[in-house]
């Protein structure tokens, strides 16, 4: 991927909820990059939807990525927590390890992204 075939547009920032999560994908067939946004506040974060203790996606519900208090973002799966802004897991079983940053940036109003072009799998 290359140029704009690689960014999307995920939505408008004032369309998400505060705080507030939506998935993406980046391309085609079987192997398409996913990741998800987080907002909070006036600030988007993006990361690739793959948790650092197994490597699976980290939700099970669509677009459904933090606690209860949306305070962090949450595993479905064991439970790990990580911090929004920085994407590091601070409890669980993989502290210490960080989530997988995507670029990110508002344009127009909409939140842009772009697939990293080494992804983990």
């Amino acid at each position: 991927m290359s140029g704009a075939e690689n960014e999307i547009v995920v939505g408008k920032l004032d369309e998400l909820a505060d705080p507030g999560c939506r998935e993406f994908r980046i391309g085609e067939g079987d192997w398409p990059f996913k990741g998800f946004i987080v907002r909070r506040g006036s600030d988007v974060f993006a990361y690739q939807n793959f948790c650092k203790h197994v490597g699976h996606p980290l939700n099970w519900q669509p677009d459904r990525f933090l606690n209860g208090d949306g305070s962090l973002i949450m595993c479905a799966s064991h439970g790990a927590l990580y911090e929004i802004d920085t994407g590091i897991c601070i409890s669980g079983p993989c502290p210490g390890k960080a989530l997988n940053r995507v670029p990110v940036e508002i344009r127009d109003g909409n939140v842009v992204v772009r697939a990293p072009t080494d992804p983990e799998k």
